[in-house]
């Protein structure tokens, strides 16, 4: 057999129905429980430990116990983030779930991606902090400029605070319903928990849905509209 990474086993475990179902649940960066995980895959509770255990040996998944209680969160950043680009390509294939319902426009506004802005708000950002020359590309890698620097620090986020890890400050992630990509990485988990903290949105229970107030999209549009160009 050849040698190097393994992604058959890795598109096997992804492509069950109920683990794609579980993966997408965890999406939402909330901690759940295997009985929640259950409910959203649509199977008994039995049959959710067995996926969850397959999804955890293959270092999708990560459990922590709370007293009596299993959580269970995506493994890292790496692996929400190849979740977006599947929903991405199967978005753009045409491999749509076909039940609708009336949080779709919604989820397609402003969302959470696992730990992160995404939707058209999120692409909206991530498109203004480019025009304004806040985040570049340089070898393959998204870098915060110094104008950056000083417009998040101006906005109240000291990036010396962030914490420390492997994920980058930086990363773009494909949006899966805007087709277009959104800011991920530390600095997109700050900015999301800034417009939470300071009341610009706040989050729809049992949803991934990022509802912005008026005041908070106004406030959102004044700091991430591109800049016009006149002739």
């Amino acid at each position: 057999m050849k040698e190097g990474p393994d992604i058959a086993r890795l598109a096997a475990l992804i492509g069950d129905p109920a683990r794609a179902n579980i993966l997408t649940a965890l999406m939402s960066g909330k901690a759940l429980t295997a009985s929640e995980l259950a409910f959203e895959a649509g199977v008994t509770a039995q049959t959710a430990s067995s996926h969850l255990a397959k999804l955890a040996d293959g270092g999708l998944v990560a459990m922590r116990k709370s007293g009596r209680h299993k959580y269970f969160t995506l493994a890292n950043d790496a692996v929400a983030a190849t979740l977006e680009s599947l929903m991405g390509l199967a978005a753009g294939s045409g491999h749509l779930r076909t039940r609708t319902g009336p949080k779709d426009a919604a989820m397609r506004q402003a969302r959470v991606c696992y730990n992160h802005l995404a939707g058209e708000r999120g692409v909206q950002m991530y498109q203004a902090m480019q025009a304004k020359g806040f985040l570049r590309h340089s070898d393959d890698a998204l870098e915060l400029t110094e104008l950056g620097v000083a417009f998040v620090s101006d906005l109240g986020i000291n990036l010396a605070e962030l914490p420390a890890g492997k994920a980058p400050l930086c990363r773009d992630c494909l949006d899966w319903s805007a087709r277009q990509s959104h800011l991920a990485g530390k600095l997109g988990r700050a900015l999301l928990s800034h417009f939470i903290q300071h009341g610009w949105a706040k989050r729809q229970e049992n949803s991934r849905v990022i509802t912005f107030t008026p005041k908070g999209a106004q406030q959102f549009d004044a700091q991430f509209s591109a800049p016009q160009h006149h002739p």
